[in-house]
């Protein structure tokens, strides 16, 4: 977007925002996993699709320079690839909610901290990958041979563990219209018999006879059937959508979210600013900041590690408010970076990025850790996708209306690829955004611990 389209950092940030949008739908796949009976429910199935909706884009983007050089065309080849990767997300948060509610409280942090150690240790792969592609291939070889790793995705569905309990249905069903089928022979069979008076004919006619009577009893089971299954899906949406509100109405539920919803919203996020800024100004090249993401992820497991080992038995309000305190203080050095006051004190402008970048990361982990293991809790059996799709998809949207925001303040404050003179205004307004979810800690439960039991 910066190099190839050329996009401004306001127009850039605004693209990269709409194409993130699908991750704030995930309710919606929820409520389709969902409604299909617990007997019947594949989760094969939607990670191929998956598989295939975040492959495609970026084979065809490698291929194809008119989209490469097409901000439109490009977006909407994101969204798509975000469309399957959000849902592939939604089957495995399902996994980690069922598991968590049954592992029991003390296990949740154990379950998340190795979901999210597993996804960092592919983010270091990723990022070091990525580091050495920028310096030494040409973006479209990047892109196909990026297209690889979602391919990996899909092999490894083979791998994937499906409940027998859609076999069992399926033998039950089977059975069940078995059963049907005798039960309406000999009905047939009685009726033949009682009409045997009226009728004087060979063994062979009153045979023909039951048979269409079959038939035509089977073709009306079969649209009674076909009504049925419609009623039925229209039964499980709508007790889908009834115990989705019922069960988000609950103040405990209710209350938390909206202070997490509040806590991404009002933070105005100009990342992409920053990622111009460090690149036209600082001239830190695109290879090293990829590469400097290896030391974020570690900071990620590192932070986990913290959370889980000594923060999980804390008041979740305290935890809650040392994060965003701890996120102020890195907006703070951002704004040393842009202000160039650490020249002063002989500190390079890679080691402001690098540690910088490491501090947010883990530090996140210290919010986002209590905020997955209570939606984890809270998901009651039956439409533990849904809901828990739904929390997520509140932490996801919240952060989209967020970068909205950013996308908003460095339009109205004239920021370009060659003006940054207001960036360090736009920080502050950052850092007042950043601490503006403290005041809203009353939504949090009082004696709620990081663990929430």
């Amino acid at each position: 977007m910066k190099d190839i389209m050329k996009l401004s950092p306001s127009t850039s940030q605004f693209l990269v925002s709409a194409a993130f949008f699908p991750w704030s739908i995930k309710p919606i796949y929820g409520i389709v996993s969902d409604c299909i009976p617990i007997k019947q429910r594949k989760r094969v199935p939607y990670l191929i699709i998956s598989s295939g909706l975040s492959l495609f884009p970026w084979l065809i983007i490698g291929l194809s320079e008119h989209l490469r050089s097409s901000s439109n065309l490009f977006t909407l080849m994101l969204i798509v690839q975000n469309l399957g990767s959000a849902m592939a997300d939604v089957v495995i948060d399902a996994m980690i909610a069922e598991a968590v509610r049954s592992a029991g409280s003390e296990f949740a942090g154990d379950l998340q901290s190795l979901s999210w150690s597993s996804m960092a240790v592919g983010g270091i792969f990723g990022s070091l990958l990525g580091g050495y592609a920028l310096s030494n291939l040409p973006i479209n070889a990047i892109y196909i041979i990026f297209s690889a790793l979602p391919l990996f995705q899909l092999v490894t569905c083979v791998f994937v563990k499906e409940s027998s309990k859609g076999f069992d249905s399926t033998i039950d069903n089977a059975a069940h219209d078995h059963a049907d089928d005798q039960n309406i022979d000999s009905a047939f069979a009685g009726q033949g018999s009682g009409e045997s008076f009226k009728y004087v004919s060979t063994r062979r006619r009153k045979g023909a006879r039951k048979k269409n009577k079959r038939r035509t009893l089977s073709k009306r089971s079969e649209g009674h059937e076909k009504h049925n299954k419609s009623v039925n899906l229209y039964s499980s949406l709508k007790s889908a959508f009834i115990s989705l509100c019922t069960a988000f109405k609950q103040p405990a539920i209710l209350r938390p979210m909206a202070w997490f919803f509040i806590s991404n919203s009002a933070v105005p996020n100009i990342s992409t600013v920053m990622f111009y800024y460090q690149t036209e100004v600082l001239h830190l090249e695109a290879s090293f900041l990829g590469t400097a993401r290896v030391i974020g992820w570690f900071s990620l497991m590192l932070g986990t590690y913290i959370y889980n080992r000594y923060l999980k038995h804390k008041k979740l309000r305290n935890i809650l408010m040392f994060a965003h305190l701890g996120l102020a203080i890195i907006t703070v050095l951002d704004i040393l970076l842009v202000s160039r006051l650490h020249i002063q004190y002989g500190i390079a402008d890679k080691y402001m990025v690098l540690w910088g970048s490491a501090l947010a990361d883990a530090i996140n982990q210290f919010k986002m850790m209590p905020f997955l293991i209570l939606s984890g809790q809270l998901c009651p059996p039956g439409i533990e996708g849904t809901l828990f799709a739904l929390f997520m998809s509140i932490n996801n949207l919240s952060s989209t209306l967020g970068s909205f925001l950013g996308a908003a303040l460095t339009s109205a404050l004239n920021i370009s690829s060659v003006q940054f003179d207001n960036l360090a205004l736009g920080l502050t307004v950052q850092l007042m955004g950043t601490l503006l979810p403290i005041g809203f800690l009353f939504l949090i439960p009082r004696d709620v611990t990081g663990l929430t039991s």
